[in-house]
């Protein structure tokens, strides 16, 4: 052990972190040396029964009566997980603040749902934001533009630990990488301590009747405030809730609940030893997948954060930063989900899962297949398939600010079942798509779609096809 007490002088000597984010970075890497890595006995996984993860259509009806329902929304707090950057969609600031929909970003349609609660039933839901080092300035920026609305809006900052490095287990600022490479955000599972740190638990807890807090991802855009899980949670003394939904081809990777020795718990794909991957990955056993929206009662956080009891599997990321090798130890929120009592999931409707990860998805939702209703996205009716098309765009529309370049309007894709386009692609106006479309521009060709172009189960490859 004695890398740890070298790492723990250097640690000490880092000005730029509080002592409790210096006493959890040693924490974690303690617990990730002694390898206390969990492993599981795969005959010992058992499928979770109904009382477990609960069938969203058994839930009892929310109160009818607009005064029971406020006083149902007065014991709630929503929390987003605002500390991701736009990155992989080719922006520099926060995700949220990217357009989704009619020039509204993320943080707009969540601010604008929760002005939307507190007006109708005359409540307060206060929404917070979880910031990470990286999305903070910008994100306050953003907020003082609600600042007279009728939404309180509290944000703090996640952890920020010194990354390592894989060589000789130093932390990477001890080596003159001051600015912010030398850092990280330790994922999302620490959004129960970060939350006890920051005061602002406490702070709610202080407020009457304050019991449980929504936490889900700032770009899930189905990730709404349900009364019918509320009511439910309240009701059963729930302590915590993991929404989770059917898995499609698309989500073979996401983790899953299972039954394991008389809890339920989260399953990873990184927890699953390599004979099991493709069972684990089948739709067959592991019919599920977490969402990420998570229900977790306040009381119970601060019992469990004070205990120290959240040991969440740990998840090595390993990167690379200016050609030095370095480890990031980071944990997940769902993870937790053993350590409560009376902890469920609840198998809720594909319509509460949609992320936007890529701007393949942002073609979706900004697209005829949704409206926009009080800051909701809704499904058009007029779909008859259940699920989405499938949309792959090529590297030409990674970035937001090419995608939008490259489409005069969005076309209609209430018929269309698959899309393909790779090469220099253009899209004019009012363009419908329908059944199965590939598009593919020759090398170096620009393959120009003129407006009004209806295209149906077609593979195009040049204008003379269209």
């Amino acid at each position: 052990m004695e890398k740890l007490e070298h790492l723990k002088s250097a640690v000490a000597a880092l000005s730029e972190v509080s002592e409790n984010e210096k006493n959890g970075f040693i924490n974690l890497v303690s617990r990730y040396l002694s390898g206390e890595a969990q492993h599981i006995e795969w005959t010992k996984i058992q499928t979770p029964t109904d009382e477990v993860v609960v069938p969203y259509d058994t839930l009892s009806p929310s109160p009818d009566d607009p005064a029971e329902t406020k006083k149902l929304l007065d014991k709630l707090v929503v929390l987003k997980l605002n500390g991701g950057l736009g990155t992989t969609m080719g922006c520099t600031g926060p995700k949220s603040v990217i357009e989704v929909r009619n020039g509204l970003t993320f943080l707009d349609l969540i601010v604008i749902q929760i002005e939307n609660l507190n007006s109708k039933y005359g409540c307060n839901v206060p929404l917070v934001l979880m910031n990470s080092f990286n999305t903070h300035d910008d994100t306050l920026k953003i907020v003082d533009k609600y600042s007279n609305s009728n939404i309180e809006i509290h944000t703090f900052n996640q952890s920020q630990y010194p990354r390592l490095v894989v060589e000789d287990f130093a932390p990477l600022p001890s080596k003159g990488q001051h600015g912010k490479d030398g850092w990280y955000p330790p994922g999302h599972g620490d959004v129960f301590p970060s939350l006890m740190n920051s005061g602002k638990l406490d702070a709610f807890l202080s407020q009457v009747g304050k019991e449980y807090v929504f936490v889900a991802n700032s770009d899930n855009l189905g990730a709404i405030v349900d009364l019918k899980i509320l009511n439910h949670l309240v009701q059963n003394k729930n302590e915590y809730c993991m929404e989770v939904t059917p898995k499609t081809l698309a989500d073979v990777k996401g983790g899953t609940l299972i039954s394991y020795e008389g809890k339920v718990q989260l399953l990873e794909i990184a927890q699953v030893p390599d004979e099991h991957v493709n069972e684990f990955k089948s739709i067959e056993k592991f019919k599920i997948f977490n969402t990420n929206n998570l229900w977790v009662n306040l009381n119970a956080i601060k019992r469990l954060v004070e205990a120290d009891a959240l040991k969440m599997e740990i998840i090595p990321n390993p990167k690379e930063v200016n050609g030095i090798k370095v480890l990031q130890l980071e944990t997940a929120a769902g993870a937790a989900i053993r350590f409560f009592d009376h902890a469920i999931g609840i198998n809720v409707p594909r319509s509460r899962f949609l992320p936007v990860k890529a701007t393949s998805d942002l073609l979706l939702v900004q697209s005829d297949l949704y409206t926009l209703v009080d800051g909701f996205v809704i499904r058009n009716k007029d779909r008859a398939n259940p699920t989405n098309p499938s949309i792959e765009l090529g590297p030409e529309f990674k970035k937001v600010g090419n995608f939008l370049s490259r489409f005069k309007s969005i076309p209609s894709i209430i018929e269309l079942d698959s899309l393909k386009v790779t090469g220099d692609v253009w899209f004019g106006a009012g363009i419908v798509l329908k059944g199965k479309v590939s598009i593919a521009a020759k090398p170096g060709v620009k393959l120009e779609i003129p407006d009004g172009a209806v295209i149906e189960n077609k593979e195009i490859n040049g204008p003379e096809d269209i």
